[in-house]
């Protein structure tokens, strides 16, 4: 009878240890909620401790390689994203009218036209922050530039940024096969509301391009004006994954002569036998090889100097005239006409877009891949600084 009871006993412990668990799981799980929405304020509150501005000098240290691993962009605190958010007026350039509408619906429009909506969360989260940095500096130092008429802030062209309308997404990606692209666009927007990038306390120009061949620019080599956090980095991430890295054209010498400006009369004039038996003139253009040869490399591995047909120019100049993708290219003679190649796309200078994007899938946050690409930068609200 004692041994019966004593089986009693061990086979009811292991009936009281559940018991116990599951009285100790359940407070875990009614705080689990809270502790969710108190997520974005932490993140908020810690921010500012992983993005501390650069002091005692112009020139901030180089970012490292691999980036140190900080903090997403966050939401700001609950009182700081319902204060009420400035207003953007863009000249619709097909139109002509102007459509004016709050600032994150504008980040969103400028995101849809800027980046493929396919692309990583992270990637598109950068982006977002570079497109309201971008309208951001304009608004505080009330730059219309550029702008057809003064009533608006900006353009809808790349010669600002590219931006698709409201009326556009509402009727070409609110339904149908865009819906899911357009509900990540937003959300890329909402956790990143009102975050902007400065320097010095001011909004930089966020800059960005599509791709590199591997590197970035210097402000310098491809505009006048050297700007400290506009600086060569190391952009491997694309290389794998940008569709048409690599283009090829071919031009004639004449095409090159033509669309470079070389003129023909120092050149020397070949000659043939006519059917009359006297000596024809040949055009010059079509006989005469245009020799080429690199004269100096940028310190992002892109053209700075090249002499064509005894003539210098500048890689973006060659760029500008031939219409190549990128100042990074080599020149090829074949087949008695010129193959130019170039690798990547854009000026080159900021935040390589395919790049951003090679480094969201290797699991970098998007202040990782801000921070490389733009050097020394923190980060702020856009409220506190139109406020000021």
């Amino acid at each position: 009878m004692k041994e019966l009871i004593n089986l009693r006993r061990i086979l009811k412990r292991p009936r009281s240890v559940a018991r116990v668990r599951r009285r100790g799981a359940h407070p875990l799980r009614r705080l689990a909620p809270a502790a969710w929405l108190a997520a974005p304020l932490l993140a908020a509150l810690l921010l500012p401790l992983a993005v501390v501005p650069q002091r005692g000098g112009q020139q901030p240290p180089a970012p490292p390689a691999v980036p140190q691993a900080t903090a997403a962009p966050a939401p700001p605190a609950t009182a700081a994203a319902e204060a009420p958010q400035p207003e953007v007026s863009v000249y619709l350039s097909r139109s002509g009218q102007i459509e004016t509408l709050p600032l994150e619906e504008y980040v969103s429009g400028v995101l849809a036209a800027e980046m493929p909506a396919e692309f990583e969360l992270e990637a598109l989260k950068a982006q977002a922050v570079a497109a309201r940095t971008f309208i951001a500096r304009r608004l505080v130092a009330g730059d219309h530039s550029g702008v057809p008429v003064h009533e608006a802030d900006v353009s809808d062209t790349v010669s600002h940024q590219a931006y698709v309308s409201q009326a556009v997404l509402e009727r070409d990606w609110a339904s149908g096969s865009k819906r899911a692209g357009l509900a990540k666009i937003r959300r890329a927007v909402l956790e990143t509301r009102g975050t902007i990038m400065t320097y010095q306390g001011q909004p930089i120009t966020a800059s960005f391009f599509a791709s590199s061949g591997g590197y970035t620019e210097n402000s310098e080599e491809y505009w006048n004006a050297a700007v400290p956090y506009l600086r060569s980095v190391a952009s491997p991430w694309e290389l794998q994954i940008t569709p048409n890295l690599a283009v090829s054209y071919t031009f004639s010498n004449s095409e090159l002569r033509s669309k470079l400006g070389l003129g023909t009369k120092d050149l020397p004039v070949a000659a043939s036998l006519g059917a009359s038996g006297k000596a024809v003139p040949v055009s010059a253009q079509s006989s005469t090889s245009l020799p080429a040869e690199v004269l100096s490399l940028t310190a992002g591995h892109r053209i700075k100097q090249i002499s064509i047909g005894g003539k210098v120019f500048t890689g973006r100049e060659v760029r500008e005239k031939l219409g190549l993708r990128s100042s990074q290219f080599t020149w090829k003679r074949q087949a008695g006409k010129v193959q130019i190649t170039t690798y990547g796309n854009g000026h080159g200078v900021g935040m390589s877009q395919w790049g951003a994007n090679g480094m969201a899938k290797e699991g970098k946050t998007a202040t990782q891949i801000l921070k490389h690409y733009y050097s020394g930068v923190s980060f702020t609200g856009i409220s506190t600084l139109l406020k000021k």
